[in-house]
């Protein structure tokens, strides 16, 4: 058996990144060489009914212990990409045991310090794995991937431990928000699911942002800047107007808890040229409205103002809160809570300032409320994951397998 720690080292060795930019599923090649792996590794450790498909998707099958065939299966879902913020390419993790609560030199003069990141603290004493500070670390979500599989390798050793039929998926792309277009929700044919996709120990989520991408594309006019009088429609100073009329306090470093935000994600441009990327996200359906809305109006208005060919608006919904679609099946999240406090875990019921493939798998029939998975400071250098914690969440795993058979 391959223990947890050993799992989650291999796995952050595979470069997974996807690319919104791309117009394939997955958005890159590179996540099926991983899927690919999960797929050997899932028929190897002893699951069932394990594929893989065109568009990459993993399922297996853990069959029920004889005699409880007719409890509900469950499922565990998590995605095997890393952002497309930083590089995920050539990670190199450092392993810091019985961690003594100061701050970590991660590489070069990049620290990880305790007044930045507070949170910190709560982990001393345990066994933490960071960056070098030159990648991200892939612990979103190769450390969910990672605490399933090795649950899974668990459930099948002790065979004593009664369970019902437990689905096992693993997605590409979820980091931009097509995690699971192609997910065959009738095929994977479980009653409920979790993801393995939070952060922070103890953390169970089943209230998300609802989601909007925009882009906004810009086409000036270039001439000689000693002639441009009366000319000249410079395409960076209208995307820098652009983003001056959005509200400034509704940025991410701005807002907390429920608050939502408009995100300038990707800007570049010419004089002649430009295309600004946003994120919207908001937890009150309302509030969410009016922020597309408002980036509608400052368009037009910049279009009545420059030209209406000049701004050109592309705003997708992305995915929306799954609070409604769970609350419905208020089992899912106590056996949850139970499943935490029987691995020695402090359940923290809280929204999450982002989304999961939960999100959309619940509105697409498949209550899904996300869980802890000990990696925290997601999408960047910074980014670190305690194992102490990810054995928890395994064994939260383990647990509700248990509990749903009960």
């Amino acid at each position: 058996m391959m223990d947890l720690k050993e799992r989650f080292l291999k796995y952050v060795s595979f470069d997974t990144q996807s690319d919104e930019r791309s117009e394939t599923f997955p958005s890159t090649d590179k996540q099926k060489v991983l899927l690919s792996y999960l797929k050997e590794e899932l028929e190897t450790i002893g699951l069932k009914e394990v594929t893989m498909d065109e568009y990459g998707y993993v399922m297996a099958t853990l069959p029920a212990t004889k005699g409880y065939e007719n409890v509900p299966t469950i499922g565990f879902i998590s995605h095997v990409d890393t952002a497309p913020d930083m590089s995920g390419a050539g990670v190199k993790p450092h392993i810091v045991e019985n961690y003594n609560g100061k701050d970590i030199l991660l590489g070069g003069d990049v620290w990880l310090r305790v007044e930045e990141f507070p949170e910190l603290s709560f982990f001393k004493g345990h066994t933490l794995i960071h960056t070098d500070g030159t990648t991200l670390l892939g612990a979103d979500d190769k450390a969910g991937v990672a605490e399933i599989v090795t649950a899974m390798e668990w459930l099948v050793a002790h065979p004593e431990m009664p369970h019902g039929k437990i689905r096992v998926g693993f997605t590409p792309d979820e980091e931009i928000g097509r995690g699971v277009d192609y997910f065959d929700v009738k095929r994977f044919a479980a009653d409920f699911a979790y993801t393995m996709d939070g952060g922070m120990e103890g953390e169970l989520e089943y209230e998300n942002f609802n989601a909007a991408g925009a882009k906004i594309h810009i086409s000036g006019r270039n001439v000689h800047p000693g002639m441009a009088k009366n000319k000249m429609i410079n395409a960076i100073d209208i995307a820098t107007e652009l983003n001056g009329m959005l509200p400034a306090s509704e940025r991410p470093q701005y807002t907390e808890h429920y608050e939502g935000f408009f995100h300038c994600v990707g800007i570049q441009g010419s004089v002649e040229e430009a295309e600004l990327s946003y994120i919207i996200r908001d937890h009150s359906s309302e509030k969410f409205e009016a922020k597309k809305q408002l980036m509608w109006d400052v368009v037009n208005f910049l279009q009545r103002k420059y030209g209406e060919k000049v701004l050109t608006l592309t705003l997708k919904d992305q995915y929306y809160n799954m609070r409604k679609m769970v609350e419905p099946h208020p089992q899912v999240i106590e056996k949850a809570k139970r499943a935490m406090i029987e691995a020695g875990v402090k359940p923290q019921v809280k929204p999450i300032r982002g989304g999961t493939d939960g999100s959309r798998l619940s509105f697409m029939g498949l209550p899904c409320p996300n869980l802890f998975t000990g990696g925290m400071n997601f999408h960047g250098r910074y980014e670190y994951v305690s194992l102490t914690t990810m054995q928890k969440a395994m064994n939260t795993i383990i647990n509700l397998a248990r509990i749903w058979a009960e």
